[in-house]
Parts: C-alpha cells; sequence; structure tokens
C-alpha cells in the first residue's frame, strides 16, 4: 500500500478543524490571547487585552490545582501493582512463606522503579510543558504532547496539529505542522529541496502518526519529500504522540473547552466592564462651564491662581455631570454575580468563602472539597487519555536507554493514585473521621476505644492519605511484647530483681512447653 505524505493528510484533516479553531479563539481572546493566536499571527502581532482579567486568574488558578493535583511534588502520581491472579499462582507453587517473599522482593523492586520515573519527571521538567498544555485544553479543549527519546516535552497548539479518531474515541491518524529553520533538516533532504537556489529563512516540516494494526507508523516529509531518517514505529500503548481533550464527545475527533462552558459569562463580564471602565473615564473628566451672558470670565478662571480672588458670579459657572450613577450601579451589581458565578466555577478561594463575620475552617474546607469534587470528570479522561500513557513512554524511553529494568507485561501494571482516585480517598478520610467524631459525641470516648479497632483504623486513615503503613505500625505481636515489657517494669518497680528472675524463669518454662519436639 503506498504511503500517502504527511503535507497531504494534513490537508485532508485540517478542514474538520475550523470550526474547533474558531471557538477556541474566542476564548482565548477572553482569557490568555497567546494560548491560541488568529489566523496568520507573527512575532510582531499585538494581541487585545481583555477589560477583565478573572478569566486570565481562573485559568492560571485551575491550571496550577490541576498540575498539582495530576503531578504532585515529591510523590509519585502513579503505582506499579503485581497481579493478584499471577502472585497466588506463585504462592501455589512456592508456598505461603516463598510467595509473601516474593511480594516483597518485587515491591520493592517496583518501588525502586516508581522513584526512576519520577526522577526523570523532575530531571527533564516535565511540569512545565504539561503546565502548558493544561491552559490549552482548558481553553481551547485540545492539545497534543510528544515526548522524544531524549529530552523534555514538546506541546503543539490545536492549529499545530490535526487528529483523526475511530467511533470508539481511538486516535487512528495525527499530522502535524512545525516551521523550522532549513539547517535543521538532514543534508541528503536539504540539498534536495534547495536544489534550485532557492533559500528560504524557514520551511513547513509535516509529521504523521498513522495507526497500522496495533503499532504507529511515524513519518516526515518537507516539500514533497519524505525524510528516510524521521521513519519509525511505536506499540499502540507507548505512543510517544499524546493528543489530550478536555471532554470526551461522541462521533467528535476534537474535545470543547472549559472556558467555552462559560463563555457567555466571560462576553457579558466583558462587555459590562468595558461600559463601566470608559463611563467612569468619561465621567472623571472636569469640565466647568460659564455663562457668556454672565459677569464671570472663562479668561479670568483659567488664568486665577488658586485662592485668588476674581470677580464674578458662581450662578455663573458650573460643573459638567453625567447623573448616570443609578445606571452604572446596574451594571456593577450585574457584574458582581456574574463574577461570582465565574469564581466559582474557576475555584478561586477569595470567592468560595461566605461574605460574613465569623467563618469557621470546617465551611472553607467543606466548600472547597465540595467546588474540588465537581472536576472528577475531567480527572477521569486526563488519567486514561494523559497519565497512563505518560507512564508506559516513560518507562519504554527509559528502557532503551537502559535506565530501566524491563518488566513483565502481564504481572505488572501501571495504577494511578491521584486524580479521581486522590479523591475517593479524600471521601473515605472524611467519612472515617465523621464516624469517629459523631460515635465519639454520642456514646462517649470510652466506648469508641471498646468496640472500635484502632489499629485497623489506622491503616484505614494511612490508606486514604497514600502512605505506605509497613514499620509504621505496630503489629498485634509488637503490641503484645510492649506491653509485656510495661507490665515487667512495673514489677520490678514494685517488687524488685527477684520478681523479675521469677517471671523471667517462668517465661521460658513456658516457651518450652510450647515448643514442638523434635522427633
Amino acid at each position: 500500500m503506498e504511503q500517502e505524505s504527511a503535507q497531504n493528510l494534513y490537508s485532508q484533516l485540517e478542514g474538520q478543524r475550523w470550526s474547533f479553531l474558531d471557538r477556541g479563539r474566542e476564548a482565548s481572546k477572553l482569557t490568555l490571547p497567546y494560548v491560541l493566536p488568529p489566523d496568520g499571527h507573527t512575532a510582531s502581532t499585538k494581541y487585545s487585552t481583555p477589560f477583565q482579567g478573572i478569566g486570565a486568574r481562573g485559568v492560571n488558578n485551575l491550571s496550577s490545582k490541576l498540575l498539582l493535583a495530576l503531578l504532585p511534588p515529591n510523590a509519585p502520581f502513579f503505582r506499579l501493582t503485581i497481579d493478584r491472579y499471577e502472585l497466588d499462582k506463585a504462592k501455589a507453587e512456592l508456598g505461603e512463606e516463598g510467595g509473601e517473599q516474593l511480594r516483597s522482593d518485587l515491591e520493592k523492586a517496583l518501588s525502586e522503579v516508581e522513584r526512576s520515573v519520577m526522577q526523570e519527571v523532575e530531571v527533564e521538567a516535565f511540569r512545565v510543558g504539561v503546565f502548558e498544555a493544561l491552559k490549552n485544553l482548558l481553553i481551547t479543549g485540545n492539545t497534543l504532547l510528544y515526548l522524544p527519546d531524549e529530552g523534555g516535552m514538546r506541546v503543539f497548539r490545536p492549529d499545530r496539529f490535526v487528529v483523526k479518531r475511530d467511533p470508539m474515541g481511538n486516535v487512528t491518524h495525527i499530522a502535524t505542522k512545525e516551521t523550522v529553520a532549513p539547517m535543521m533538516l538532514p543534508e541528503s533532504v536539504r540539498d534536495e529541496v534547495y536544489k534550485d537556489g532557492n533559500k528560504e529563512n524557514t520551511c513547513d516540516l509535516y509529521t504523521a502518526v498513522v495507526r497500522r494494526d496495533n503499532k504507529f507508523i511515524v513519518y516526515q516529509d518537507v516539500k514533497g519529500i519524505t525524510i528516510e531518517e524521521s521513519k519509525g514505529e511505536y506499540p499502540i500503548d507507548k505512543s510517544p504522540w499524546l493528543p489530550l481533550r478536555y471532554t470526551r464527545i461522541d462521533g467528535e475527533d476534537y474535545g470543547r473547552g472549559f472556558v467555552e462552558e462559560y463563555l457567555g459569562d466571560l462576553k457579558s463580564l466583558e462587555s459590562l466592564t468595558k461600559a463601566i471602565v470608559e463611563g467612569s473615564a468619561a465621567a472623571a473628566k472636569v469640565l466647568f462651564m460659564v455663562n457668556p451672558n454672565g459677569t464671570t470670565r472663562a479668561r479670568t478662571l483659567a488664568e486665577a491662581a488658586n485662592g485668588a480672588i476674581v470677580q464674578g458670579s458662581d450662578a455663573d459657572v458650573s460643573v459638567l455631570q453625567l447623573n448616570k450613577f443609578n445606571d452604572f450601579r446596574v451594571a456593577q451589581t450585574t457584574m458582581a454575580s456574574i463574577q461570582d458565578r465565574l469564581s466559582h466555577a474557576f475555584l478561586l478561594n477569595s470567592n468560595v468563602v461566605r461574605d460574613a463575620e465569623r467563618v469557621t475552617a470546617e465551611e472553607i474546607r467543606m466548600l472547597s472539597q465540595e467546588l474540588e469534587a465537581a472536576l472528577g470528570g475531567l480527572y477521569s479522561i486526563l488519567s486514561q487519555e494523559f497519565q497512563l500513557p505518560l507512564v508506559s513512554s516513560l518507562m519504554s524511553r527509559m528502557n532503551k536507554a537502559g535506565r530501566l529494568p524491563k518488566l513483565p507485561k502481564d504481572i505488572v501494571k501501571p495504577t494511578i493514585v491521584t486524580g479521581v482516585e486522590a479523591l475517593g480517598r479524600g471521601n473515605d478520610l472524611n467519612r472515617l473521621d465523621m464516624f469517629l467524631a459523631g460515635a465519639a459525641q454520642v456514646v462517649g470516648p470510652e466506648a469508641v476505644a471498646q468496640y472500635v479497632n484502632i489499629g485497623d483504623y489506622f491503616k484505614r486513615r494511612a490508606t486514604a492519605l497514600g502512605i505506605e503503613t509497613e514499620g509504621l505500625i505496630k503489629s498485634d505481636e509488637e503490641l503484645q511484647q510492649a506491653a509485656q515489657q510495661a507490665q515487667m517494669q512495673q514489677m520490678a518497680e514494685k517488687l524488685g530483681g527477684p520478681a523479675i528472675n521469677a517471671m523471667s524463669q517462668q517465661s521460658l518454662a513456658s516457651q518450652e512447653q510450647e515448643a514442638p519436639v523434635e522427633q
């Protein structure tokens, strides 16, 4: 089958993208104009500045929150888990003790792999690219990430790539357009492109990513000439090309942005803010009007110093006034209502708390958690289309470079532990605390201590917070030994050394009786 050029693929799919670009540019104009500039922009293009800043502030705030949720600092956002079926089979072959030892060794090795992958994220500064991608997602609804075999992350704006998906939402075609300097091209292609003597400062480089069977085929061309060095292929689950979307809409190749959902409020706020700013500027202008038929002369007023005594009548002089206070107040009230809605939508905490003299910390926590939980849908799609593919691509890249051991695919699988999973653990933690607090109020702390298994509660609380409990929480045996030691110390303080010797001999005798008799 003849391979279609990357430029032709880009041109064919470009027409299906225009409506999404128009909406994205409209949303970008009211928030961050540089995220998706107008068509035909250059380095000298002057972007329009919005009259209101809540759109830009909201996008930056929400992007920062999502960045911390998806790539938390100093903590892995994923965990490599062992398949339970394979583990049970190993236990059956090696015995219970051997299976537990195997599991302990595997978990230790997997923990080292997790730290290595997170170190790669820190060293290559992936958070910078992810933050840019999140702003693209929130405003335009689409972005494309590229993870090369070496170096950091590349982010493509929606006007620089096209994508095609099947009815299930799986990616089938990707094409990108880049403007590069000719010196960046391989020498053989550079000579072929400019053999006619036409020396240009830049040229368009097209990249195509096409799905065939269970792999992606990648190739590039410039001016219709295929670059042989660029040809390659990747498994579907390890592709370095990650097309992201904010929302999944059945039958559409592209997503819709978060800002698009509030475009009406942003447009209304922009118009009202513009009217009030321009009206306030007009109202701030001071004009003195002098009666032409009066005794006061305009020149006398203009040339008089401050505090001077001049001849005239105050009835001849008046000041121009707009008398639009009530109209401005209506616009200001409407603006405040719209701004409050947008602040809740963009999780601006300054507007989350109610306006009152006494606001409890519990109110702040509950309101913030309620708003952040509303982003669960976004966490879901990003965990499947961003976090999991990112982990697979990074591990594949590190395997190729020999910086990571190859793990068995059927036994070890990555699991995301942030986003929706973190929200679920946070809800579990809140329910645990509410249960204990309510029980203590109703039946008292003594009854809680009598009926609640404290050790199990500590384990559940640590799990909800994502903390490993191994070596942290004492086991039943350790608690029993500590109790015995405390009892012996107490007896020693009361009875002295003979009592300790008697108890030690009694303990040794009981251990010898419990020990199995060797045949």
